[in-house]
């Protein structure tokens, strides 16, 4: 009742040029006093496009600029499918195209429509209501057609009863450079058909990433574990590693400690956000070997008699690694 008397003000002040003019200018705190709103305005600060807006299914449109509108026919779009394919890094670093089988609706060869019954193809029905203003005409969609303004006429045999049959299409999807897990792919018009010439749904694609054995993604990051021998350590080497790119030669230094990070810049993902690449870090882990020589053993015995294997260097003439590369040497 009373969202009905605020409207009924609010029409007040529309059909009275002089009211309507002091709205415009300072809207609802323009009609304090004497100006129609009893001081109070519309109850709670509220502005004519709001009262009306909440009238819209009644009003039909019917107060200009603020009426609300009612149905009216549409054009119905195919509801959407979803996937999932899985990327390995070499993919989401370079993009790729994948070509998939697709299970979907189809509107079935041979199935025709006709206009609907109930709304006459205006994909609407209108209702008579009274109200305190009188007889109001209001708009809902057509409950037969669901607005589409049309219904099946022919069905072939296997159709639903909008003349959709399921079916499977090939569809080719195109994954940009940078594609990363759980990232959502929209391909336009391949997802469901929609009943009677409406538009096809689209086809959304999520990422999922192939866990790879031997590199881990953080970010634009990648990590992986280098083992070596404990005399690799000792004398250096160098190790042939694989990355996203390809395999690329690393250079560990005499006397690497196992725990020691080395970065290949750039040899990591593309960034989404930015331009550039993240990087690439190698863990090193030390092997330590779980049977020696009797040349080995002694050396190792020697060395932990005589104290001088410890965890830091000693800075003293040899350091523990000196001695280890002059016993494998």
């Amino acid at each position: 009742e009373e969202k009905f008397k605020e409207a009924a003000e609010a029409y007040e002040v529309l059909s009275d040029e002089q009211k309507r003019a002091r709205y415009d200018q300072f809207g609802h705190a323009g009609m304090g006093g004497n100006g129609g709103f009893g001081g109070g305005g519309f109850g709670g600060g509220m502005n004519m496009e709001d009262i009306f807006s909440q009238f819209g299914d009644i009003f039909g449109g019917g107060f200009g600029g603020f009426g609300g509108g009612g149905g009216g026919r549409q054009q119905v779009k195919g509801s959407n499918l979803r996937i999932r394919i899985k990327l390995n890094l070499d993919e989401m670093l370079n993009g790729t195209q994948k070509t998939i089988k697709v299970k979907k609706m189809k509107m079935a060869e041979g199935a025709t429509s006709k206009t609907c019954p109930t709304c006459n193809g205006s994909g609407v029905q209108l209702k008579v209501m009274n109200t305190m203003f009188g007889q109001m005409q209001t708009q809902t969609t057509c409950g037969t057609c669901q607005g589409i303004g049309k219904v099946a006429d022919k069905i072939p045999a296997g159709a639903n009863a909008q003349g959709l049959i399921k079916d499977e299409e090939e569809v080719t999807i195109n994954i940009p450079a940078g594609a990363r897990d759980g990232i959502q792919l929209n391909v336009r018009g391949k997802g469901n058909d929609a009943p009677f010439g409406g538009i096809p749904g689209d086809l959304l694609v999520i990422i999922e990433e192939e866990i790879d054995k031997v590199i881990k993604r953080e970010g634009d990051n990648l990590h992986q574990e280098l083992y070596i021998s404990f005399a690799e350590a000792a004398l250096g080497t160098k190790k042939e590693v694989p990355t996203v790119g390809g395999k690329v030669k690393i250079t560990v230094d005499a006397g690497t400690q196992s725990g020691k990070i080395l970065r290949l810049a750039g040899k990591g993902l593309p960034s989404i956000d930015s331009y550039g690449k993240g990087d690439m870090f190698i863990h090193i882990n030390v092997w330590t070997p779980q049977k020696l020589t009797k040349d080995q053993k002694d050396f190792f015995e020697k060395q932990m008699s005589s104290g001088e294997m410890v965890a830091e260097p000693s800075g003293k003439e040899k350091t523990f690694f000196d001695k280890v590369k002059d016993l494998f040497n």
